[in-house]
């Protein structure tokens, strides 16, 4: 148990694999990874998407769903660079935490509370909010500018003592 206490894999295993995943979905919605119908490619376009977030927000006017299925995937493109990257690790991990679990209501209401535990949608929220509770990122652009901003602190103390 120790070990993962100690050890910095596993925030960075979080971050990555939340990341990845969120990547992964745009980019299937932009159709970067096929064309709809090959395998394993979800929608393979923006219209296919957007008629499977219509189905998922059935209960809102389909012209909201339209726009907020545009808000969650450019949500879903930056929290999934940022984490990433380590860049705003925690307002991108609650971010991700909160869309997420938006998305999981979304489809419990529409298709039954089997579909998002069957998706791992309430894991994915709750491990987003995990990641967020994290005191420290290590191999994060995070860590280098808090490093920075220490050293930089460090030099001018240095400077004033001298």
């Amino acid at each position: 148990m120790s070990v993962f206490q100690t050890s910095k894999l596993p925030q960075l295993y979080l971050r990555v694999a939340i990341g990845v995943a969120y990547l992964w979905e745009v980019a299937d919605r932009l159709g970067l990874l096929g064309a709809h119908g090959q395998p394993h490619v979800g929608w393979g376009d923006w219209a296919h998407f957007i008629a499977y977030a219509k189905q998922v927000m059935g209960f809102l006017p389909a012209g909201l769903a339209s726009a907020l299925a545009t808000l969650a995937s450019i949500g879903e493109g930056i929290f999934g660079l940022l984490l990433i990257l380590g860049l705003f690790t925690r307002f991108a991990a609650i971010g991700s935490g909160i869309l997420s679990f938006c998305f999981a209501v979304a489809m419990a209401i529409s298709f039954g509370i089997d579909s998002p535990l069957g998706y791992s949608v309430f894991t994915l929220s709750a491990a987003s909010f995990v990641l967020a509770s994290l005191p420290a990122y290590a191999w994060s652009l995070d860590n280098v500018l808090a490093l920075k901003k220490i050293n930089r602190k460090l030099i001018s103390y240095k400077a004033i003592v001298a």
